[in-house]
Formats: structure tokens, sequence, C-alpha cells
């Protein structure tokens, strides 16, 4: 399974309206971070009604927690875009 595929089932949990997972590993080849795996950073949009109530920190602590240590650890990057 793929990484995106990871990523997408993971956050199911958070009941999306929304969810974009966007593969942005080309735009830093080269880069340190840069694996060679081609699913190295990423880029989410999501938008759920579970996070709404949340600050900022905890809607970002509550995208890690679903992701969980095994997706975390083995990507660089993750920016995360809140709608």
């Amino acid at each position: 399974m793929s990484i995106e595929a990871e990523i997408r089932n993971a956050l199911g949990a958070l009941a999306p309206e929304t969810l974009e997972v966007i593969n942005e590993s080309a735009l830093h080849s080269g880069h340190a971070g840069d694996d060679g795996s081609g699913e190295s950073h990423w880029r989410i949009v999501i938008k759920a009604a579970s996070l709404d109530p949340m600050s900022r920190i905890a809607r970002h602590r509550a995208i890690h927690a679903a992701l969980g240590k095994d997706i975390i650890g083995r990507i660089h990057a993750l920016a995360i875009d809140i709608a």
C-alpha cells in the first residue's frame, strides 16, 4: 500500500468532509530529506467537523495521532492545511 493510501485510511478516523493528500516530493528532489522513494514530502488539506472545536495545535496533534508513529516516521515533511 502506498503512503498516500495509508494517510487516507488513517485520516478516515477523523471523518473528514474534505481530504486532499498531495505528494510534494518531486518539489524537494535533491533536498537532504529526499530519500529517493518519491514519498517523502506530503501536504494534507483537510476539513473535518471533529477538528472544529480544537485549537490549531490540538488539530495538528490530532492529525499526527491519527497518522500514528509508523506513518510519521516514514515521511520527512508534512504540511497541514485545515479548512
